[in-house]
């Protein structure tokens, strides 16, 4: 039988040098643009354009006519261009529809703007040009309620794993590890979009709030089906030491984890390919957090129970029989 088990170290470096690397982007982040992350509209408040131009314009063309015009923090980036409903209209060039996301702007301000950058830049279709205001403090209210949720889904995990495992030996160590891997799967997403901050732009806004909670649920319910097994096992097979137990429970959980990791995945690139741009950074960062969550469950959070049960740990200390 293939021990899986057995290479718990190499998942360790290799999760830890991961989560160090997404460290190292925030630090540098920090340092160069004064924040852990890049941050949306959603959590510093603004203003923000979304620009229909009928000919194609140069990014710092845009963002010259904004900055002379007086506004402050001026983030400019390509979208793809709205498909024209009529079909006897010609179809919008690339590189004719920006976003643009300055400080607060008033509505006399906006349609100034919109009314002078349509005339020195280049026409704007008014019909699919949008404009909206975003206030600081929705971020803080989205990500208040986040910490809660999260905060509120480990006391659950904790008491519901505590109580399934009740009558297993040290069934404490399976809602702490379990807990342990929803944490990594966390570090793991934030260090992605850190670093995708930096190579890509890609900010943190609510929608990256409603993977990560959305991770937490699938990370904890996948871990929670390998521990089953486990429990399950331990009465059948006394003979054998916990390290081979644990392995044969991997093994026989690991096609079905695999199977709706798949599933999902399939759905996930589908909508990637063919949705639209608006939700493409939500969904790779969803399917990001899935991965790390299957990932987290078989190479991280069961064995830590063996690591545990070896004494392997450095601060906690077990029984090296269970």
């Amino acid at each position: 039988m293939f021990n899986l088990v057995e290479r718990r170290r190499t998942y360790y470096v290799f999760s830890s040098f991961l989560i160090v690397l997404g460290i190292a982007a925030m630090v540098y982040s920090l340092a160069s643009t004064g924040t852990l992350l890049q941050v949306s509209i959603d959590f510093t408040g603004g203003t923000l354009l979304s620009l229909q131009f009928t000919e194609k314009v140069d990014e710092q063309e845009v963002r010259d006519f904004v900055e002379a015009f007086g506004a402050d923090e001026v983030i400019v980036q390509e979208l793809q261009a709205i498909e024209q409903t009529d079909s006897d209209a010609p179809a919008y060039p690339d590189g004719s529809r920006w976003s643009v996301r300055t400080n607060e702007l008033s509505a006399a301000e906006v349609t100034q703007l919109l009314d002078e950058i349509s005339a020195e830049v280049a026409p704007l279709d008014r019909e699919a040009t949008s404009t909206s205001q975003v206030s600081a403090s929705v971020g803080d209210e989205v990500t208040t309620a986040s910490f809660r949720a999260i905060l509120a889904a480990t006391a659950l995990i904790l008491g519901f794993i505590y109580f399934a495992f009740r009558k297993v030996p040290h069934g404490y160590r399976y809602a702490i590890c379990a807990i342990i891997a929803m944490i990594h799967d966390i570090l793991i997403i934030v260090s992605a979009i850190s670093v995708l901050g930096l190579v890509l732009g890609w900010e943190v806004d609510a929608l990256f709030l409603t993977a990560l909670l959305t991770v937490v649920a699938y990370s904890v319910q996948d871990t929670i089906v390998v521990f089953d097994r486990i429990r399950e096992n331990l009465p059948k097979r006394r003979e054998e030491s916990y390290e081979l137990i644990v392995n044969r429970s991997v093994l026989e959980t690991i096609h079905r984890s695999f199977a709706t990791q798949l599933n999902a995945v399939f759905v996930m690139i589908a909508i990637v390919l063919f949705g639209g741009e608006t939700i493409r950074q939500f969904v790779l960062i969803l399917l990001i957090g899935l991965t790390s969550g299957t990932y987290s469950s078989i190479f991280i959070a069961v064995p830590l129970l063996v690591s545990w049960s070896k004494g392997e740990l450095p601060i906690i200390r077990g029984d090296v029989n269970e």
